[in-house]
């Protein structure tokens, strides 16, 4: 046969599938309809694998890899348009208004001058910051009620995540209410007088220690990690020892210290993303950004089916990562940001379908980056 033979075969078929899914999912809707009500449960495992085990039974051996990942994903399209249409109509979480012009206390690592602190200067003029010297503190502040709001970086474009923004997220019930870049410069800081050729140690946030990689092989210097590159700063001013820091040049000047290098980042287009977290669920009006954590079962193509249930939502993922869980054989918790609104009937019903079929799921807030 001809490719233009071939090829029309292949129309002829596809025109039969697109007809034959057309009629699945419709009787799916009505499944779901009698389960509603009939007050039966949602999904039933069971009858997944009973099809999964027929298509096995009538697929040949080079087919059956294949043949069972299209069932699986017409059973989550099918799941999926189930929630979206008929079983779940749920209201969104619960949220407050944002309102970033009110006087509030913001909870900042660090000391004056940090990049966090620029970042809670980018949130708003109105917080008054109170500073911490770690990430925990700073969350334990916003869950106390010290603060109301917390400012955390929590992904770095040359280094990337944040780890232990991503555990504290975990492990305190707080929401993300907003989100904004900050350019991030940094510079190598001493005492006055002192040269480069004298500095044998640097100081400096982990992070920070990462993006300037090069600059500190380059010049033999044995970096070591502190809370925030601010601290570090600290550090160095009260230090009397042949080290140096790594930090905002702001930072420096505040702690009197003589700047000897500037841009020392790996790369020149380093920025660092900060996000402000509170107590209660605060939105903007504008939210467009959803942030959730979960985890899957240690199932094949758990992953690949979590995803179907964003594209067939007709949602669109902008990050996922993943974290290993302490004390467990490997386990992880991704998180996820995807486009959305908790104004949009597909979002609430995506969450509470995740929320329903997931061992462990965690809302993690709506919010806007400011720019």
């Amino acid at each position: 046969m001809e490719l233009d033979e071939l090829r029309k075969g292949i129309n002829e078929i596809d025109a039969q599938i697109e007809e034959l899914f057309r009629q699945r999912m419709e009787l799916c809707i009505s499944v779901a309809e009698y389960k509603q009500k009939n007050n039966l449960p949602v999904f039933q495992g069971g009858r997944e694998q009973e099809i999964l085990d027929r298509v096995k039974a009538h697929m040949p051996d080079w087919l059956e890899g294949g043949g069972s990942l299209l069932f699986t994903t017409l059973m989550d399209i099918s799941k999926t348009l189930q929630f979206q249409r008929i079983l779940y109509n749920q209201p969104a979480p619960e949220s407050a208004p944002l309102d970033l012009s009110a006087p509030a206390v913001a909870a900042v690592p660090g000391i004056s001058g940090s990049y966090s602190h620029m970042a809670c200067r980018k949130f708003s003029d109105a917080f008054t910051p109170r500073f911490y010297n770690s990430f925990p503190e700073v969350f334990k502040a916003v869950e106390t009620g010290e603060a109301e709001f917390g400012v955390l970086p929590i992904v770095n474009s040359t280094a990337g995540s944040v780890g232990l923004t991503y555990e504290l997220l975990k492990d305190f019930d707080l929401k993300i209410c907003g989100t904004c870049k900050v350019r991030i410069n940094h510079c190598l800081a001493v005492r006055p007088g002192m040269k480069l050729s004298e500095v044998r140690e640097v100081r400096s946030h982990d992070q920070a220690l990462m993006q300037c990689s090069r600059f500190i092989e380059k010049h033999s210097l044995a970096p070591h990690t502190c809370e925030n590159t601010s601290l570090a700063a600290k550090y160095v001013a009260e230090s009397s020892g042949p080290c140096a820091a790594i930090c905002s040049e702001q930072c420096a000047e505040e702690q009197g210290l003589e700047i000897i290098e500037t841009g020392i980042a790996n790369a020149h287009q380093n920025a660092t993303r900060f996000i402000l977290v509170s107590k209660k669920t605060l939105c903007s009006e504008d939210a467009d950004i959803i942030s959730v954590s979960l985890a899957l079962p240690h199932q094949q193509s758990s992953l690949y089916r979590l995803l179907t249930k964003f594209s067939a939502a007709g949602l669109n993922l902008t990050m996922i990562e993943s974290r290993p869980i302490a004390n467990t054989d490997f386990d992880v918790v991704f998180y996820l940001d995807f486009e959305g609104s908790l104004s949009s009937p597909p979002v609430v019903r995506l969450l509470a379908e995740l929320e329903y079929e997931l061992s462990y799921f965690k809302f993690l807030g709506s919010y806007k980056e400011i720019k």
